[in-house]
């Protein structure tokens, strides 16, 4: 019989336990030991049946057994010692606090993203973004950095995967109560629930109540449309993470940024906290929020438009997280025209000017979409990708929005992702640290890094880490079966036909682990490109291999769901079913005993779409070594001492097909070859593979410190979130006022801005070559219009030039006016510069627009250079010796 109603009956709980409560309601149980091990102590049955989830826990514990821990001298003890350390976590000083930079740090950031990841027992994300952002949230409270995440409380999470009985993906909605979620609703002061509304076309309205979970120091704010007040599309507006069609990721989208900002707000006023100075968007789903914060300041500061562009862009940071176009939203432009339009969000922000935000005004671009990226990036005056080699790509692949520069100096920096290692190193590691570098370094370690204390690791006795390796390598094989058993009743096997899956994997056998979202560019299926050869690897007499395999496809992706099936087909297969499977249900709690008991973490991307990829950095801080193509991460940091590169076929052009090949027989000959032989090499008496181990200490010593969520977050903080904050506070409305009247004079006259003449005088080359060390003294005239020096950055640019003429890894010098205006206003500019580098080398000269204010010279996106006729004297392609 099916209830008409559901309702959530909380415990209560006796007086010397309310403690527990809030214990339970920060998310810090979700990466601190201590208060794990306290709840397991409640009842470690219901520990178990509760998936590790302290909520659903005290939920179901008995009164009696409540009743029991009232009186248990011992547990209140321990109890006291857990919420003592929670005090001093989140009220003392910690690294923000005693940074040297003091008072040039920003008051609180705001962090906006579509989707979290902070623990399974709160399943608001999909994939890689959303264990970034949770990861983002809970090193900044390691750090003390005043964040404020927002984003929405989706009421079917993302979705829930099996399979069929022929291996065919299947999607499964549970409904998710917040009231048995680890959040609360955020409260006006006379007790009833805050929301934010939006207005909608046609007189209707979004509502959206304020949930708040606590992520140890961190507020998280998600917004959730399942409210009363609201019509029925209204309230499906957070059914689930990415899912309806356009108009509903718009609903979504415009709530995130624009009621986001609104939540944020009334947090702030509601409890005190300080109001961001600066706004991260994580990737361009919350775009939005720039745009209400251009109504707040035009309201209510009297600011333009232009002027609160201004003011918005100095204190925001964007960061971009894909490396293809296909991987940005984007919406009509009549969609969008509808719901600012009459009526519609945003009174009084002339919709012609929302438009013009997200418009593709550049070559290629499509003039009928609107451009979620696009407008992030003109939004924000600071603007990151995920790893070096992903800041190159998306300099390239948003180039056309700075026409005129090189991808090089496109402003769009990177900060490398990082991972944080409390929630993802192993129980065991973490103590084997403790054991070799004592409790308080290794803790330090994990959330900060600190190469010394990871040089440390180089101590520990071969033994001790191969028999971890093992036990680590044993609970897997031990997960990997229960789960398996699970998958096949699931698929409609009986029980009595499942006594294969009791040997399934061998803990001696080298284990390799692949596991991610399924789009067709991270290639899942690349290792069945020749099963009979991965049968071959599988079956080993003398060097088996065996292989772990988990993801998801999206819902709406058949193709990746194909492959899905593919993967499962072959899995299937009795002759390997002991030595390869594939894990349905793909999440954070699977993902923690994956990393730790897999020897090798294989990835194998199309290069360069992987634009950072953090699983690797997981398994690796539990001394697990990489086998992937240079991509993200890897290409940042490998070296040959703690892991392997598979060779990429980047010459084959668009043949998907021979490229795959190639690299999957790449692939295979790097496991025949040296993975597999390394660690079954066994050396002398103890039978260890040395070579192995040393390989395991290396990849801790040198990528520890490296892949830390610490490390990432002190570097949005030095190098993004300071400045940011800097600028904003400069940015008073008469500073923005201006700065906008002098871009907007900027703009006009720069059509007439050019270099006309460039001549070399001191030391030019003879014959077309130079010395070493000579410098050129370089006179230049140009045309500034009605602007003045002031105005304007004149440079030399110089350095090695490729067959072509073009200059690559040029370096600019600046020239400094000497003789002007005549009375066309044209002023002559002279400087030195200096031959630094042999070889073949070239120069050029550029006008760039200079302010004080600006972030970078390139920001407005206007350039002005020589045409091929104005120089005289040697041009580009000087040969020196």
């Amino acid at each position: 019989m099916k209830a008409i109603r559901r309702f959530t009956v909380r415990p209560v709980l006796p007086e010397p336990l309310t403690p527990l409560a809030d214990l339970a309601r920060n998310l810090r149980w979700s990466w601190h030991a201590e208060t794990r091990e306290l709840f397991q102590s409640v009842d470690p049955d219901g520990w178990q049946a509760a998936g590790g989830d302290p909520v659903r826990l005290l939920g179901a514990v008995s009164a009696a057994r409540l009743a029991e821990l009232a009186g248990d001298r011992r547990f209140l003890r321990r109890l006291a010692v857990v919420t003592a350390d929670l005090d001093d976590y989140v009220g003392g000083g910690r690294w923000y606090q005693s940074h040297e930079s003091g008072a040039e740090l920003p008051a609180a950031i705001a962090y906006f993203s579509p989707e979290f990841g902070i623990t399974a027992a709160l399943p608001q994300y999909s994939g890689g973004l959303g264990i970034l952002a949770g990861d983002h949230l809970k090193a900044a409270s390691d750090l003390g950095v005043p964040l404020i995440g927002v984003g929405l409380l989706y009421r079917h999470g993302y979705f829930r995967q099996s399979l069929s009985r022929d291996g065919w993906q299947q999607e499964h909605y549970p409904v998710l109560d917040p009231n048995e979620l680890p959040v609360s609703l955020l409260r006006d002061a006379d007790a009833t629930p805050a929301r934010v509304s939006l207005s909608l076309p046609g007189g209707r309205a979004l509502h959206a109540h304020i949930w708040q979970a606590r992520v140890g120091r961190v507020p998280l704010l998600l917004l959730d449309s399942d409210v009363e007040d609201n019509d029925a599309p209204a309230r499906e507006v957070t059914d689930r993470l990415y899912g309806g069609g356009s108009d509903h990721r718009l609903l979504q989208e415009m709530l995130l940024g624009i009621g986001g900002v609104r939540a944020v707000r009334t947090y702030c006023d509601l409890t005190g906290h300080p109001a961001p100075e600066v706004f991260h968007t994580n990737e361009g789903h919350a775009g939005f929020l720039g745009l209400e914060r251009i109504r707040e300041l035009e309201g209510e500061q009297g600011l333009g438009f232009d002027a609160a562009v201004e003011a918005v862009r100095a204190g925001t940071v964007f960061t971009t997280h894909t490396p293809v176009p296909a991987g940005i939203d984007r919406f009509e432009r009549s969609l969008v025209a509808r719901h600012f339009g009459e009526g519609g969000e945003l009174p009084g922000v002339p919709v012609d000017r929302i438009l013009e935000l997200g418009a593709e005004s550049y070559p290629g671009g499509d003039p009928g979409v609107f451009n979620m990226a696009v407008m992030g990036l003109r939004l924000a005056q600071r603007a990151n990708g995920v790893s070096t080699l992903h800041g190159a790509v998306s300099r390239g692949m948003f180039a056309g929005l700075w026409p005129g520069f090189d991808p090089g100096d496109v402003p769009i920096t990177s900060v490398t992702n990082g991972v944080h290692a409390p929630t993802w190193v192993a129980p065991e590691v973490v103590r084997l640290g403790i054991r070799q570098i004592g409790p308080g370094r290794t803790e330090d370690a994990l959330s900060v890094g600190g190469s010394r204390r990871w040089d440390a690791v180089a101590d520990i006795p071969d033994q001790d880490v191969w028999d971890l390796r093992r036990v680590l390598r044993e609970q897997l094989v031990q997960e990997v079966r229960d789960r398996l058993r699970a998958s096949w009743l699931q698929r409609g096997a009986a029980e009595a036909e499942l006594g294969w899956v009791d040997s399934v994997l061998d803990p001696d056998v080298l284990t390799i682990g692949f596991a991610r979202r399924v789009p067709s560019y991270k290639r899942l299926t690349l290792m069945l490109r020749d099963p009979e050869r991965l049968r071959r690897l599988l079956l080993d007499p003398e060097r088996p291999v065996q292989i772990v395999v988990a993801g998801k496809a999206h819902p709406a992706d058949d193709g990746g769901k194909r492959l899905v099936q593919e993967l499962v087909r072959f899995a299937d297969d009795p002759r390997v079913r002991h030595r390869i499977v594939f894990l349905p249900d793909y999440g954070m709690a699977m993902a923690q005993k994956l990393y730790p008991g897999c020897d090798v973490w294989l990835n194998n991307p199309l290069r360069p779409l992987e634009a950072c990829g953090t699983s690797g950095m997981k398994a690796a801080l539990n001394g697990c070594l990489n086998l992937s193509v240079l991509d993200g991460w890897w290409d940042e940091w490998f070296e040959p001492d703690f892991g392997w590169a598979i060779p990429t076929a980047d010459g084959v052009g668009t043949d998907e097909e021979r490229r795959d090949d190639l690299e999957a027989n790449a692939l295979y000959e790097l496991i025949e070859g040296r993975v597999a032989p390394r660690f079954y090499d066994r050396v002398g008496r103890t039978g260890l593979p040395v070579r192995w181990i040393e390989m395991v200490r290396r990849t801790l010593v040198s990528l520890g410190p490296k892949v830390l969520a610490g490390r990432m977050v002190r570097e949005y903080v030095e190098r993004l979130y300071a400045p940011a904050a800097l600028a904003h506070r400069a940015l008073t409305p008469d500073a923005a006022r201006d700065l906008a009247w002098w871009k907007g004079r900027v703009r006009a006259a720069w059509p007439r801005v050019g270099v006309e003449h460039v001549e070399a005088l001191a030391a030019a080359p003879v014959n077309g070559t130079a010395e070493l060390g000579a410098t050129l003294t370089l006179r230049v005239q140009v045309s500034l219009d009605a602007l003045t020096p002031d105005d304007v950055e004149v440079q030399a640019v110089a350095g090695r030039v490729d067959a072509q003429d073009v200059i690559r890894d040029g370096r600019a010098f600046p020239l400094k006016p000497s003789v002007g205006p005549d009375l066309e206003g044209r002023w002559v500019y002279e400087g030195p510069l200096a031959l630094d580098r042999t070889g073949p080398f070239g120069y050029t000269v550029r006008i760039l627009p200079s302010h004080p204010l600006l972030a970078t010279p390139a920001e407005l996106g206007l350039l002005a250079g020589p045409s091929e006729t104005d120089t005289a004297g040697p041009g580009p392609g000087v040969v020196l010796r």
